[in-house]
């Protein structure tokens, strides 16, 4: 099978279930950010720290794929099955995000994105987050299939705050506060 079909080359693409729809629309804005997210994770687990657990990390991924189709479905009675975001999927990222909390400085002041290369990189997936859970927001308005994924976007954004903010105590490097 190739990997190149030419059905794309004017400017549309195909979702789960047949339609053609351009390839700027709400939907493929929504999952096509999800996507750039899921790349994003994939490099904050290439840094093989000690300090981010990969197997949670690998979940996330996963978690991110099932949105993905889930966003990319045209309709709800497809002739195959999607896989489904785990319901304990956003108690799994709070409960990350405590046992993180537990071990950091009260936050008292706004942190300035950046630092070392691993706190650089949560906080690039925080944002992308943010933005992939803009796109979804939008798509909920006419679909609220997206729902689901909005709760965990929005939780997994916090997740990526709270790791930039271990990572950096993890490595002994003093936050940027942002002093205006």
């Amino acid at each position: 099978m190739k990997i190149y079909t030419k059905t794309g080359d004017k400017g549309e693409t195909s979702l789960l279930g047949g339609s053609r729809v351009a390839k700027d629309h709400l939907r493929i804005e929504a999952y096509g950010t999800v996507d750039e997210l899921n790349a994003w994770v994939g490099h904050i687990r290439s840094l093989k720290s000690s300090a981010v657990e990969d197997s949670f990390l690998v979940q996330i991924q996963s978690n991110l794929f099932a949105i993905g189709s889930a966003l990319a479905a045209e309709k709800k009675d497809l002739s195959f099955p999607l896989p489904e975001l785990p319901k304990e999927s956003v108690e799994q990222l709070e409960q990350a995000i405590d046992r993180m909390n537990e071990k950091l400085p009260e936050l008292r002041n706004f942190v300035l994105p950046g630092g070392e290369e691993s706190v650089s990189r949560a906080h690039l997936a925080r944002t992308v987050c943010r933005r992939a859970e803009r796109r979804v927001a939008a798509l909920s308005l006419e679909d609220e299939r997206a729902e689901p994924a909005l709760v965990y976007l929005n939780r997994l954004s916090d997740y990526f705050f709270a790791l930039s903010r271990y990572l950096s105590e993890q490595l002994g490097h003093e936050e940027t506060k942002w002093n205006p």
